[in-house]
């Protein structure tokens, strides 16, 4: 894979990587210095998926604080409930 060292293109993709990661490792199949490598990605994986969720938790504590538009506009005020 060539983003061995780079940030991930997507948090989508970072979880796929990281799950490929941990497959790996658990197979046993690699040698250790691998086994090594495969985990520091893996914790720099894990800290880009933290923060891209941090980020997407307050953008939504900012919208539920007033922000949110309402997707259907109100109906006409002469209608019955």
């Amino acid at each position: 894979m060539t983003t061995t060292a780079s940030s991930p293109e997507s948090f989508e993709s970072a979880i796929g990587e990281l799950e490929r990661l941990v497959q790996e490792m658990e197979t046993g199949s690699i040698p250790l210095e691998q086994a090594l490598a495969n985990y520091q990605r893996g914790m720099s994986l894990l800290k880009a998926c933290r923060k891209t969720l941090e980020d997407a938790e307050l953008r939504v504590s900012q919208l539920e604080a007033g922000e949110l538009i309402p997707l259907d506009p109100p109906s006409s005020a002469g209608s019955d409930a």
